[in-house]
């Protein structure tokens, strides 16, 4: 792997006699989604703050590109801190500026660039998160999501190698948190971008990082892929999984892929013995958030009340297991979701929902039985 493009070594930082990071060691990687995992307090604020140069460590050296920041002289650090942005929580719009007036902030303060690069560039950035026409509107004119983008905008206005999102999507209902994050998978891959977030919001954020970093008692107790994650066996697991208990319900019955995997995989095989069940693979065309949830919503609640439950295997895919049930009575099931739920949706024209349906026994790899679903899989539904 090549080199990371920042990295803690034996970071510690105390604040009184609390010590809040406890000799941290990690690494970021250029281009990628970093997602830094934890329970609320667990200092990935204060972790972030090291990042952006707001705090600096009591203990260990935090590196870029392999350069120490200590050793940097002052104008290399301005350079440094300079190409990091950093997208609020809550948006932080100025309530009082337009949203011209708010993207074109930083260049203002931050900057020597003149007047009509100014406009160039902000009015590039608007296009692009097509703000065009609440060029001049007040944030308080703006739904919720045209806030997020136009917060993002500004964010990318000084094209920044590094951007920081601070639980970019805490207080959001399910629609709006997958919103959030396509948002960010999106232009992250578009504008190339290191990401990092900041979040508690396990695991909606597996969906678009490259890399996991948990955050537990003061330490990084794992650095890898959400699949590796799967199979790390901490007591971090135990704790986050029972922060965890109403993410179900709060789904309305789906579960999230990684959630799945690592709460449930015990689980169905203590369940289930040796005995079969079906597994039904949804896929749902075209791939957008507020469309998704709504079959997978409807998906779920179909199969619970039939002993069966659903996993968000990614954003337009949707997996139900069916115990003790024949893919002939999955056939069935699937026919009776069609007659009784999906015709009643409201769904936009040119929408397409496959299915595919096979057969599985306790302890088969869930990616095997996925992936011969896939190969079976046909046209259900089209509006």
């Amino acid at each position: 792997m090549t080199a990371p493009l920042i990295e803690f070594r034996d970071v510690t930082k105390r604040f009184g006699n609390k010590t809040v990071l406890d000799g941290i060691n990690l690494k970021i990687y250029e281009g990628e989604v970093t997602t830094i995992i934890g329970l609320s307090g667990a200092g990935k604020s204060v972790l972030l703050k090291h990042i952006i140069g707001l705090l600096s460590p009591d203990e260990g050296e935090i590196l870029f590109r392999g350069q120490p920041l200590t050793s940097m002289s002052r104008d290399e650090r301005i350079l440094h801190f300079g190409r990091i942005s950093y997208m609020f929580q809550n948006n932080a719009l100025f309530d009082s500026l337009t949203v011209y007036e708010n993207v074109a902030l930083p260049l203002v303060e931050t900057t020597r660039v003149g007047r009509h690069e100014v406009h160039r560039r902000v009015m590039e950035r608007i296009e692009q998160m097509e703000l065009t026409e609440a060029t001049d509107k007040y944030p308080s004119e703006l739904s919720g999501g045209m806030q997020k983008r136009a917060a993002l905008a500004r964010a990318l206005v000084t094209d920044p190698n590094i951007v920081l999102f601070d639980e970019p999507t805490s207080g959001q209902d399910p629609v709006r948190k997958y919103g959030i994050l396509t948002m960010i998978a999106q232009y992250q891959k578009r504008f190339g971008f290191t990401a990092i977030l900041v979040s508690h919001e396990i695991p909606d954020v597996y969906f678009i990082s490259n890399r996991i970093l948990a955050l537990y008692q003061g330490k990084i107790v794992f650095q890898g892929t959400p699949e590796e994650l799967e199979h790390f066996d901490h007591p971090f697991q135990d704790e986050v999984m029972k922060s965890l208990e109403e993410l179900e319900r709060e789904l309305t019955g789906v579960y999230s892929k990684s959630l799945f995997k690592i709460q449930n995989r015990s689980q169905l095989r203590r369940k289930l013995g040796e005995d079969y069940f079906s597994l039904v693979l949804f896929t749902i065309e075209p791939s957008e958030s507020q469309l998704a949830h709504d079959v997978g919503k409807t998906i779920a609640n179909c199969f619970s009340v039939r002993g069966g439950f659903t996993v968000r295997n990614a954003m337009d895919e949707f997996v139900s297991f069916l115990p003790y049930t024949t893919p002939a009575e999955g056939e069935e099931m699937v026919k009776k979701l069609l007659d009784e739920r999906l015709f009643n949706l409201k769904l936009a024209a040119g929408t397409t929902i496959r299915a595919g349906i096979v057969s599985g026994k306790a302890g088969e790899e869930i990616n095997d039985l996925i992936s011969k679903a896939k190969q079976v899989r046909r046209e259900i539904m089209r509006t």
